[in-house]
């Protein structure tokens, strides 16, 4: 991690939001940015301290013993690469990207140890547990907080901006990517990876699901409701929020606003990176996920059933027994069922319709590696716009009880 800092001085490019204030203040103050960077940790274990009293553990102590280390470090790898002055810019960003690999190797190899964090990580871990805060979300206001800081201090005390550059946000950006590629390159096993692999392999195929994918306001929902009816067997779709709120402490209203949908695919991804920077712990909505597919697995182990949404046609995709529909139709006839139907805004515009749909295919997108409207995900496809809800209901009946090799639903 020293050297990754020392050669991010080195670039001239920016450093990293969590050295850009012991850095600029190295070039105002008669210290070093080894001897800063002690500083700024040490109140770092302070805070941690002050806030945790009575509940803290001691062995975190450890984190001076590492810092203390890591301060004496970055002014030795410094003096050993002085000679690196790199004098083009694609040297200069090479030598960034080195930089940015280490640092991340150092944050990936301490988080494997899981003896301690770095203090400033360390801090947001007391706060998240303390407050009940979301800790990718703390540690993006942590980030930026810094570099808002070493931007007000650089240009204060050096009357211009210093140390804060195109480098500053490159690294924000990839080093928890790189945290994550290193945890795949070694194959090391994650919590996601291992819940999956123990619930594929506990599912029993002997019941017969018909899972239903839609676009929003095409009617899945009625047409699912509408076959379960007919065959007599359970339909899920908000059932699962209780089920899930039930089962993992989140609350009906945070299921509600966070499952089956992704906002912006880019801003989750960083978001969900700064989970690297800890071990043992998932984002909520990767756990939302791992919950929810647990939940389906153990229902289709159990009976015949409806499951909407969820890429419920993804996480049942080693049962031969799952049949999976999508349900699609025409803008027009889809804004007027939700404003008619789902008493919806009067003014549900075509870019509603986009946003609504682009959050469905960035959720899938992130947990399955499935593109959300491809066809050959399904069985059938269908236009909602051109058939009654009974008529679809009952045509994927008949193709249903009429699949070869298959056994039939009897209906109850």
């Amino acid at each position: 991690m020293a050297l990754g800092v020392s050669l991010s001085v080195k670039a001239d490019l920016g450093v990293s939001p969590i050295s850009c204030v012991p850095y600029i203040y190295s070039l105002v103050l008669p210290f070093s940015l080894g001897e800063l960077t002690i500083f700024m940790n040490g109140i770092f274990i302070l805070l941690q301290i002050a806030i945790l009293r009575k509940n803290y553990q001691y062995i975190q102590l450890v984190q001076f013993i590492a810092v203390i280390l890591l301060g004496y470090f970055i002014d030795f790898t410094l003096f050993l690469i002085s000679g690196i002055n790199p004098t083009t810019y694609f040297g200069q960003l090479v030598t960034l990207l080195s930089s940015c690999s280490l640092i991340a190797l150092g944050v990936f190899l301490l988080v494997k140890a899981n003896i301690t964090y770095i203090p400033g990580d360390g801090l947001l871990v007391v706060i998240t547990k303390t407050f009940k805060k979301d800790f990718g979300k703390v540690k993006i206001c942590f980030d930026s907080s810094m570099v808002v800081i070493g931007i007000s201090s650089s240009l204060i005390f050096l009357h211009k901006l210093v140390g804060i550059r195109e480098g500053t946000v490159i690294a924000a950006l990839i080093v928890g990517l790189l945290i994550q590629f290193y945890e795949k390159a070694i194959r090391t096993l994650s919590k996601l990876h291992a819940v999956e692999k123990t619930a594929e392999t506990s599912c029993i195929h002997q019941h017969r699901i018909i899972t239903i994918s839609r676009e929003y306001g095409s009617g899945g929902h009625e047409i699912g409701q509408c076959i379960a009816k007919k065959l007599g067997i359970p339909f899920y779709d908000k059932e699962l929020i209780n089920i899930t709120a039930e089962k993992s402490g989140f609350t009906k209203e945070y299921i509600l606003e966070n499952e089956q949908k992704i906002e912006n695919a880019l801003f989750h991804e960083l978001y969900a990176q700064n989970y690297a920077y800890v071990n043992g712990q998932l984002p909520p909505s990767d756990t939302l996920f791992l919950i929810q597919s647990k939940i389906i697995r153990d229902i289709s182990s159990k009976e015949s059933c409806v499951i909407v949404g969820r890429c419920a046609n993804f996480i049942l995709k080693d049962n031969p027994l799952c049949f999976n529909v999508f349900v699609h139709a025409n803008n027009e006839f889809r804004k007027s069922r939700i404003i008619d139907k789902y008493k919806g805004k009067e003014t549900f515009t075509d870019k509603d319709l986009e946003q609504a749909d682009r959050n469905r295919s960035n959720y899938c997108s992130k947990y399955t590696g499935q593109e959300w409207r491809d066809s050959s995900n399904y069985h059938v496809t269908i236009d909602s716009s051109r058939y009654a809800i009974e008529q679809i209901a009952d045509n994927i009946i008949y193709l249903l009880q009429n699949t070869y090799n298959v056994p039939s639903i009897h209906r109850t």
